[in-house]
């Protein structure tokens, strides 16, 4: 159910270069700036980065929200303090790239980003939404908390193929994502599947975010974040339920086009699709 990194290696200095064939060396101290540019260890007497507030013992509740009220110059918490928690923890695949990169974007509701899951940290929050009726209609995971780690853990150990994300809005979760390769899906089988097709689920999980358009905010950021990150994917693909009206109503809303009605092996759905060649005017 996403895109690449770029890292710079630890080079050879100017002085190193100079000093081969010579008899006589020169002791050259450079600036502090210059040695980190070739990833050189940073000098004791820095003061060492904070670590992650999402690598403590707090919930995911308390420790976006304890980052975002000690973020300075306007830093959301979404910034890059989410993103630095998890991506080392990542590695990019070559199927969806890795969204842990994907940077945090400004909507009308707020800065939102997309922070995928880590299920010692996120199944409690996950388990308790896939519990409330309203979500349990259209996911059916409501029980234990097994029941929802039985369904994270195929794609948290898959090939990348589908990529299991926590929707953090203002430094809260707020819902629940998942971005996978419709091309390489079972769904695949049931509509005319293009190379590189991106789909998503979600679930909106708190009831004070649903009525008021948040989820249509929210579909155009994520599937312009899926468009932005993976340049050789031309459309964004959805199948809700159809009786699910809402979820319908916020996909068009949000730009997405009713394509067909789909027979799928769990429900009949609505395949919406999201056009890159259409997208400024949706």
């Amino acid at each position: 159910m996403p895109p690449a990194d770029a890292h710079t290696g630890a080079g050879t200095g100017p002085a190193s270069q100079a000093g081969k064939g010579a008899e006589d060396t020169l002791d050259l101290q450079l600036p502090d700036e210059f040695l980190a540019l070739f990833g050189e260890d940073k000098p004791a007497r820095e003061t060492p980065t904070p670590a992650s507030p999402l690598d403590g013992p707090l919930s995911l509740e308390e420790s976006l929200a304890r980052a975002g009220s000690t973020s300075t110059e306007g830093e959301n918490v979404s910034t890059g303090t989410v993103t630095r928690g998890v991506t080392s923890r990542l590695e990019s695949s070559d199927l969806l790239g890795n969204p842990a990169e994907w940077r945090p974007v400004t909507t009308p509701a707020g800065v939102f980003q997309l922070v995928p899951v880590r299920l010692e940290r996120d199944l409690a929050v996950i388990s308790r939404w896939m519990n409330d009726p309203a979500v349990a209609a259209f996911w059916e995971l409501a029980g234990e908390e097994d029941v929802t780690a039985a369904h994270l853990r195929p794609q948290l150990d898959g090939d990348g193929r589908s990529v299991p994300c926590l929707g953090v809005l203002s430094g809260i979760p707020m819902s629940y994502w998942e971005i996978y390769r419709a091309d390489l899906d079972p769904l695949a089988r049931h509509y005319p599947a293009r190379p590189n097709d991106t789909g998503v689920h979600l679930l909106i999980g708190g009831v004070t975010n649903r009525g008021r358009g948040i989820g249509t905010t929210l579909l155009r950021a994520v599937s312009d974040l899926v468009l932005d990150n993976r340049p050789q994917c031309a459309r964004v693909v959805a199948e809700p339920d159809l009786r699910n009206t809402p979820s319908v109503s916020a996909f068009l809303s949000a730009g997405f086009r009713f394509s067909a009605e789909v027979e799928l092996p769990d429900k009949q759905a609505a395949l919406m699709i999201r056009d890159r060649a259409h997208r400024a005017q949706l």
